[in-house]
């Protein structure tokens, strides 16, 4: 069996497309630490614009969405991604038509669950991300998402914040700015945030006011993990 290893770049990924698709039996795979069996041939892949090129074409000739949901798919944690990606992209060129709907698939069917859970999460952080204020009068909300959505974050806080802002993914040390008129994604390590006098007031208040509306003698954990998952409360002041 043939393992195509592709860097988390979308043009690798279609690279490795192409260079795979006539082969039976393979696997493609960003996971650089995959536990390989005896015998396995591993085959390393670049981008290569004109092999990108002609798997993207033959993608919009059968679905015109299937660009985009690939796309998305590939910001997924799923360590099976690119696997399940290459084979709704097989099953697609075979049927030549969009099977988006067609949930008789089980490639369809995992293509949807990791589309939801992408999604799903980029909605959630739409109303869980917490910002604070820096004592340069920046805000800041640093969080670690399961998946890569800061740029899917992006266009819904500036159309609601008339300020400039940053928003941190921690996990992937990337972060999204906006100055007030646009906003680009970067790469960014560690931060060291300044808050302001009127930001550790409003911390303290807010913690407060939590305590006081918390009932000790009637804990609802359980329902506060199914409305946001532990993995989010360290970003929360409340809850620190």
């Amino acid at each position: 069996m043939k393992f195509y290893i592709c860097d988390d770049l979308p043009e690798s990924f279609f690279t490795a497309v192409f260079d795979a698709y006539k082969e039976r039996d393979c696997v493609i795979t960003s996971d650089s630490e995959i536990q390989l069996s005896l015998g396995c041939e591993t085959v390393r892949v670049h981008s290569d614009i004109e092999k990108c090129g002609r798997v993207l074409r033959g993608l919009k000739k059968c679905d015109v969405d299937a660009e985009y949901d690939i796309a998305l798919a590939l910001r997924s944690c799923d360590k099976q991604k690119e696997q399940i990606c290459f084979a709704y992209i097989k099953r697609l060129f075979e049927w030549k038509k969009p099977i988006k709907n067609a949930y008789n698939m089980p490639e369809v069917v995992d293509l949807n669950n990791i589309l939801y859970k992408i999604t799903g999460e980029a909605h959630r952080m739409k109303g869980f991300l917490r910002f604070k204020e820096t004592a340069g009068g920046v805000m800041y909300a640093p969080y670690s998402p399961d998946n890569d959505i800061t740029d899917m974050l992006m266009p819904h806080f500036v159309a609601r914040l008339n300020m400039p802002f940053i928003i941190h993914d921690i996990k992937r040390q990337i972060a999204g700015l906006y100055n007030g008129n646009e906003w680009i994604i970067t790469c960014i390590g560690d931060a060291e945030i300044c808050l302001s006098e009127n930001e550790r007031a409003f911390e303290t208040l807010w913690k407060k006011y939590y305590k006081a509306v918390n009932i000790k003698e009637r804990p609802h954990e359980k329902q506060m993990k199914g409305s946001m998952p532990v993995r989010y409360w360290k970003f929360l002041p409340e809850k620190n």
